[in-house]
Protein backbone atom coordinates (compact mmCIF):
# COMPACT_ATOMS: atom_id res chain seq x y z
CA UNK A 1 0.00 0.00 0.00
CA UNK A 2 1.69 3.07 -0.64
CA UNK A 3 -0.15 5.66 1.68
CA UNK A 4 -1.13 3.78 5.36
CA UNK A 5 -2.81 5.12 7.55
CA UNK A 6 -0.98 7.40 10.12
CA UNK A 7 -1.36 9.09 13.43
CA UNK A 8 1.22 12.20 12.87
CA UNK A 9 4.22 10.46 11.89
CA UNK A 10 3.24 6.89 12.82
CA UNK A 11 1.51 4.63 11.16
CA UNK A 12 -1.92 3.35 12.49
CA UNK A 13 -0.93 -0.33 11.39
CA UNK A 14 2.01 -0.06 13.61
CA UNK A 15 1.04 1.32 16.46
CA UNK A 16 -2.26 -1.26 16.96
CA UNK A 17 0.84 -4.03 16.95
CA UNK A 18 2.61 -2.08 19.04
CA UNK A 19 -0.16 -2.33 21.35
CA UNK A 20 -0.96 -5.84 20.96
CA UNK A 21 2.50 -6.54 21.85
CA UNK A 22 2.52 -4.49 24.56
CA UNK A 23 -0.60 -5.77 25.97
CA UNK A 24 0.60 -9.38 25.12
CA UNK A 25 -2.32 -10.09 22.97
CA UNK A 26 -3.76 -11.70 19.69
CA UNK A 27 -5.53 -10.22 17.30
CA UNK A 28 -8.89 -11.85 18.50
CA UNK A 29 -8.42 -11.38 22.22
CA UNK A 30 -7.92 -7.71 21.29
CA UNK A 31 -11.08 -7.27 19.36
CA UNK A 32 -13.11 -8.99 22.19
CA UNK A 33 -12.06 -6.07 24.47
CA UNK A 34 -11.88 -3.39 22.16
CA UNK A 35 -15.50 -4.84 21.09
CA UNK A 36 -15.00 -5.43 17.27
CA UNK A 37 -14.57 -8.30 15.34
CA UNK A 38 -11.07 -9.96 14.66
CA UNK A 39 -11.51 -9.33 10.93
CA UNK A 40 -11.91 -5.70 11.50
CA UNK A 41 -8.06 -5.87 13.77
CA UNK A 42 -6.55 -7.71 10.78
CA UNK A 43 -7.10 -5.29 8.56
CA UNK A 44 -6.46 -2.35 10.39
CA UNK A 45 -3.11 -3.75 11.01
CA UNK A 46 -2.16 -4.81 7.37
CA UNK A 47 -3.16 -0.79 6.57
CA UNK A 48 -6.51 -1.12 4.46
CA UNK A 49 -8.62 0.18 6.65
CA UNK A 50 -8.26 3.29 8.24
CA UNK A 51 -9.87 3.22 11.73
CA UNK A 52 -12.12 6.47 13.24
CA UNK A 53 -10.50 8.09 16.31
CA UNK A 54 -13.34 6.04 18.49
CA UNK A 55 -12.12 2.91 17.40
CA UNK A 56 -8.38 3.90 17.85
CA UNK A 57 -9.08 4.73 20.87
CA UNK A 58 -11.07 1.83 21.78
CA UNK A 59 -8.03 -0.57 19.82
CA UNK A 60 -5.62 0.95 21.87
CA UNK A 61 -7.32 1.34 25.59
CA UNK A 62 -7.72 -2.45 24.78
CA UNK A 63 -4.35 -2.83 25.19
CA UNK A 64 -3.90 -0.68 28.65
CA UNK A 65 -2.65 2.57 26.42
CA UNK A 66 -4.18 5.97 25.84
CA UNK A 67 -4.58 8.78 22.58
CA UNK A 68 -2.87 12.00 24.17
CA UNK A 69 -2.68 15.35 22.69
CA UNK A 70 0.75 16.88 22.54
CA UNK A 71 2.15 20.02 21.63
CA UNK A 72 5.62 20.77 19.50
CA UNK A 73 7.65 20.65 22.41
CA UNK A 74 6.21 17.24 23.88
CA UNK A 75 3.73 18.91 26.74
CA UNK A 76 0.70 17.25 26.99
CA UNK A 77 -2.64 19.61 26.55
CA UNK A 78 -5.30 19.26 28.46
CA UNK A 79 -8.70 20.18 27.55
CA UNK A 80 -10.33 23.27 28.32
CA UNK A 81 -12.95 23.17 31.80
CA UNK A 82 -16.64 23.60 30.71
CA UNK A 83 -18.42 26.35 32.87
CA UNK A 84 -21.95 26.50 32.70
CA UNK A 85 -22.27 29.32 35.21
CA UNK A 86 -20.28 31.62 32.50
CA UNK A 87 -22.53 32.76 29.25
CA UNK A 88 -23.31 35.83 27.95
CA UNK A 89 -26.82 37.34 27.72
CA UNK A 90 -28.04 34.96 25.08
CA UNK A 91 -26.94 31.85 26.93
CA UNK A 92 -23.96 31.15 24.53
CA UNK A 93 -20.45 30.55 25.76
CA UNK A 94 -17.50 33.02 25.32
CA UNK A 95 -15.53 32.11 22.53
CA UNK A 96 -12.79 29.72 23.40
CA UNK A 97 -9.96 31.41 22.09
CA UNK A 98 -10.42 34.80 24.49
CA UNK A 99 -9.34 34.63 28.15
CA UNK A 100 -12.91 35.32 29.57
CA UNK A 101 -12.41 38.35 32.79
CA UNK A 102 -14.82 37.44 35.69
CA UNK A 103 -16.21 39.93 37.84
CA UNK A 104 -14.44 42.70 35.43
CA UNK A 105 -12.88 46.28 37.09
CA UNK A 106 -13.55 49.52 35.43
CA UNK A 107 -11.94 49.40 31.96
CA UNK A 108 -11.97 46.10 31.26
CA UNK A 109 -15.20 45.92 29.39
CA UNK A 110 -14.83 47.78 25.89
CA UNK A 111 -18.23 49.49 26.42
CA UNK A 112 -17.15 50.90 29.67
CA UNK A 113 -16.70 54.43 27.17
CA UNK A 114 -20.33 53.99 26.71
CA UNK A 115 -21.67 53.99 30.24
CA UNK A 116 -23.31 50.64 29.46
CA UNK A 117 -23.74 48.46 32.60
CA UNK A 118 -20.88 46.31 33.09
CA UNK A 119 -21.45 42.34 32.68
CA UNK A 120 -20.31 39.89 35.60
CA UNK A 121 -17.72 38.74 32.74
CA UNK A 122 -16.18 39.95 29.61
CA UNK A 123 -12.81 39.19 27.69
CA UNK A 124 -10.42 41.42 25.89
CA UNK A 125 -10.95 42.06 22.21
CA UNK A 126 -7.52 43.26 21.35
CA UNK A 127 -5.37 40.40 20.13
CA UNK A 128 -2.02 42.28 21.21
CA UNK A 129 -3.57 43.38 24.44
CA UNK A 130 -4.03 39.49 25.05
CA UNK A 131 -0.82 38.28 23.20
CA UNK A 132 0.70 41.31 25.79
CA UNK A 133 -1.46 39.36 29.03
CA UNK A 134 -0.42 36.08 28.48
CA UNK A 135 3.66 36.85 27.78
CA UNK A 136 3.34 39.43 31.00
CA UNK A 137 1.51 35.98 33.11
CA UNK A 138 4.52 33.72 31.54
CA UNK A 139 7.22 36.09 32.27
CA UNK A 140 5.56 36.67 36.10
CA UNK A 141 5.27 32.32 36.73
CA UNK A 142 8.67 31.81 35.22
CA UNK A 143 10.59 34.57 36.40
CA UNK A 144 13.57 31.94 37.22
CA UNK A 145 13.86 31.43 33.14
CA UNK A 146 13.65 35.04 32.75
CA UNK A 147 15.98 36.53 35.36
CA UNK A 148 17.96 39.87 34.18
CA UNK A 149 15.56 40.23 31.54
CA UNK A 150 12.95 43.07 31.10
CA UNK A 151 9.47 42.29 31.31
CA UNK A 152 7.56 42.17 28.15
CA UNK A 153 6.36 45.80 27.17
CA UNK A 154 3.13 46.92 27.55
CA UNK A 155 1.12 46.81 24.61
CA UNK A 156 -2.30 48.26 25.83
CA UNK A 157 -2.31 50.95 23.87
CA UNK A 158 -1.29 49.29 21.01
CA UNK A 159 -4.81 49.06 19.62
Amino acid sequence: MDNPPRAGQYPIAGLVRRARRIGDLSQRQLANRARVSPSTVGRVEAGTLTPSLDLLQRLLGAAGLYLAVVDANGHVIMPMRDREDIRDGAERRYPSHLDTILDPLPGEWWADIYGLARPPETFHRSRSYRDWLRKRSQWEVRVAQHRGERPPPDTRYWG
